[in-house]
């Protein structure tokens, strides 16, 4: 069974940074690609970035040069640091995992809410 934890959401004032966690069990991790996704209201789920397997990685133009993400093999951890939030960045943030090209999206954890408000 696929299993992702997501944590370290809150509520931060804009121009504020946050980090997020997410650990994966059920897979073995060092070999699949991560994802952080994120759902806002009213809005369809998006992928904001994405560390392969081999640490290349990759941002929506929304987040580039803000975020960055990186993995810990060893702790089966992908990591999502967030800085200069904007309002826009408010949502449930997810992470899941690909491999050979598909994500598990029968596997969504329960998000990690990140609200960016003064």
């Amino acid at each position: 069974q696929v299993v992702f934890v997501e944590s370290g959401g809150g509520q931060v004032q804009p121009g504020g940074s946050l980090r997020l966690s997410c650990v994966a069990s059920g897979i073995i991790f060092s070999t699949n690609d991560m994802g952080w996704f994120r759902q806002a209201p009213g809005k369809e789920r998006e992928r904001v970035a994405t560390i392969q397997s081999s640490g290349r990685r990759d941002y929506a133009d929304s987040v580039q040069g803000r975020f960055t993400i990186s993995r810990d093999n060893a702790k089966r951890t992908v990591y999502l640091q967030m800085n200069y939030l904007n309002s826009d960045d408010t949502g449930v943030y997810f992470c899941n995992a690909r491999l050979s090209g598909h994500w598990r999206t029968n596997s969504w954890g329960q998000g990690t809410q990140v609200t960016v408000s003064s």
